[in-house]
């Protein structure tokens, strides 16, 4: 099957020959048609570099976004515009290798639709190792749901049917694995080498990684508008504890203070009537937002028509 390499670029003008390069070499050994989808997300001279490749090349095609984006909205530009009938997202600076690509294909199996690469060995320090272990396991695992979430990563294939799970999402804060994630259950992973970068300096620090998950835990899940109910329900259950021991002490006689009693009981069952009538609203809020997140209502895997007319999809 053909096959589509979306890039997205962010200020590696001076990297994009050497990659385009290491594409060229393995990429007719994959398949006769493919394509490379170089997405520039910056507006440095990387555009510069991004169009004279696909000026050289048949088989490159540059796209220039309007200003930094972000690397996952650039992603999703490049998919929505990729042709081929396998999908390979990766990185712009080297790390991934484009000679694992092979091992990446192979691992895309008739039973998988998508396959994530999973590094032999991390690359990365202890905190910036630690902070990607908390977004995948506690955020994209726990809160999220999301299945295998300690095997995401930015070096990915998919099959292209995939991409219609994408055609209502919209908005400055997506998520590439989340939306997959709505699209299938059959998710497999497979080791690869991972190198150094090979120039300048890595945009993802502990603090773009914090952020890049509270807008996930924010912007694709009801969650912690479920959390101010369970909290309300919490309150009252204390506060109907201490109800019941603010009057033992005055049936006994061990009340100080005039009117505490009915004072402090009010105050505790009162605030946790109105963190549950928060709650609830926050339910409803929550399904509203769940419906405005652009979740497909389904995505078909494969139907007559596109197996019929499966070589008329390129034309290169």
């Amino acid at each position: 099957m053909s096959v589509s390499v979306v890039v997205p670029c962010y200020r590696s003008a001076a990297i994009l020959p050497r990659l385009v390069a290491r594409l060229n070499a393995v990429l007719p050994d994959i398949h006769p048609q493919h394509e490379i989808i170089l997405v520039v997300d910056s507006t440095d001279a990387t555009w510069d570099a991004a169009r004279a490749l696909a000026t050289e090349f048949a088989h490159v095609r540059a796209i220039r976004m309007a200003r930094n984006y972000g690397q996952h909205n650039a992603l999703i530009a490049g998919i929505r515009a990729a042709a081929g009938e396998r999908i390979i997202t990766m990185d712009d600076d080297l790390q991934h290798p484009p000679e694992e690509l092979p091992k990446l294909v192979a691992a895309l199996t008739d039973d998988l639709d998508l396959v994530y690469a999973v590094p032999e060995s991390e690359e990365h320090g202890v905190v910036r190792n630690l902070a990607s272990w908390g977004a995948k396991s506690l955020v994209m695992g726990r809160t999220m749901g999301i299945a295998n979430a300690e095997v995401l990563g930015a070096l990915r294939i998919f099959r292209t049917f995939l991409r219609a799970g994408f055609d209502q999402v919209s908005g400055p804060h997506v998520s590439v694995d989340i939306v997959l994630s709505w699209t299938t259950t059959r998710v497999g992973s497979v080791r690869v080498r991972m190198d150094r970068r090979g120039e300048g300096r890595s945009g993802f620090t502990l603090r773009s990684l914090t952020k890049h998950a509270i807008n996930m835990i924010l912007g694709y899940s009801t969650k912690p508008l479920r959390l101010v109910t369970y909290l309300g329900f919490m309150i009252g259950v204390c506060g109907v504890l201490l109800t019941a021991r603010l009057v033992w002490l005055y049936c006994i006689g061990d009340t100080k203070v005039a009117g505490f009693t009915t004072l402090a009981s009010l105050v505790a069952l009162f605030s946790s009537a109105q963190l549950i009538g928060i709650g609830v609203l926050g339910e409803y809020l929550g399904r509203v937002h769940a419906h405005g997140m652009g979740r497909p209502t389904y995505v078909i895997r494969e139907s007559t028509a596109q197996r019929r007319n499966a070589h008329d999809l390129l034309s290169w």
